[in-house]
């Protein structure tokens, strides 16, 4: 895709801004939204992203009086569904729920037909969820990280790991714990979190690094097991599982956020109308449960703060797959 406004975009920019002029910022805001608007979520349902994404269509269509539809849009690492939604009428009506498999695309994928900072605006973001490593008990039978690390070594090759995707947090998680300990773990990608997820609850694969939102209530029902949560401290969703700092990977951070974004030309006051509703949304009682039963931090970033963010990350990821070697299989 060529970076910058196509002839549409300014077109609609330009009424947009004829229409502000006549009737004013604040009526402009108060125009929308008069439809459904649609939320492009690009993996399929049952993963993270929808842990997040449909309680908060919930609550946003009840505070809006529109409805909030979720378009699940799989494939290829959420690329699939952000190619599809760069490409959508830049009205509002279309919004992407991404997450930080976006941050880290760029340095994975070579030839994306989109670019997530020059083709869509930074509304806000959402949550912000520590990563987990989850064991089938069934079939990994250590019962700490230290036990499961020495039995990798001792068998390199032997274990093996399923993620949402190649490029995804899950993968690139799975990379850098293999840096930091010394170990070989066989990478198996999926079409989404949640059949990654399914299959490691099954039993036909051993270990999975996912983020808390999708893997939580798993954990409590002891379907699978929690051996560490990523950073350097322990999250109160999960109180008795240790932290990568307790069990001597300080370095071991990595989180799995979920963010928002508009086609690049949406107009300014739709963009503003977009992150009051979702801030308001995301401060209900019913969203701040579900937030913390998830494990995840309500981070308050919007606009260029969030956009910095992003870029941060992107720089971030593109020094780990560097270092990993982490390709596409």
């Amino acid at each position: 895709m060529t970076p910058g406004f196509h002839r549409r975009d300014v077109l609609q920019l330009a009424m947009a801004a004829g229409a502000a002029a006549l009737a004013g910022g604040a009526r402009a805001q108060a125009g929308w939204p008069t439809r459904p608007v649609t939320m492009i979520v690009p993996f399929p349902a049952g993963g993270g992203t929808d842990a997040f994404a449909r309680p908060l269509s919930a609550q946003f269509s009840r505070i809006t009086s529109q409805t909030l539809v979720i378009d699940n849009r799989g494939g290829a690492g959420g690329t699939v569904g952000a190619s599809i939604a760069a490409k959508a009428p830049p009205d509002g009506y279309a919004l992407f729920m991404g997450a930080v498999h976006h941050a880290i695309a760029p340095s994975i994928y070579p030839k994306l037909d989109y670019d997530l900072e020059k083709d869509f605006v930074p509304l806000l973001l959402l949550a912000n969820v520590p990563q987990v490593v989850v064991v089938n008990p069934k079939r990994v039978g250590a019962p700490t990280l230290k036990d499961f690390v020495a039995y990798a070594k001792q068998n390199p090759g032997k274990l093996n790991y399923a993620s949402a995707g190649a490029g995804t947090s899950h993968h690139l998680a799975g990379e850098l714990f293999k840096l930091q300990t010394g170990t070989f773990i066989t990478h198996i990608p999926y079409r989404g979190a949640g059949p990654a997820l399914q299959d490691l609850i099954a039993g036909n694969v051993d270990v999975m690094f996912d983020g808390l939102g999708s893997s939580s209530q798993h954990i409590k029902a002891g379907r699978i097991k929690a051996l560490m949560v990523a950073g350097t401290r322990r999250n109160p969703a999960l109180p008795d599982v240790p932290c990568a700092a307790e069990v001597g990977l300080p370095d071991y951070t990595v989180t799995t956020w979920y963010g928002l974004w508009a086609p690049k030309g949406t107009p300014a006051e739709v963009q503003a109308r977009i992150v009051d509703d979702m801030n308001k949304s995301l401060a209900t009682d019913e969203l701040k449960s579900i937030w913390a039963a998830n494990g995840s931090e309500i981070p308050h970033l919007t606009g260029p703060q969030y956009g910095a963010f992003v870029n941060a990350e992107i720089k971030r990821w593109a020094a780990v797959v560097k270092d990993s070697g982490a390709k596409v299989e």
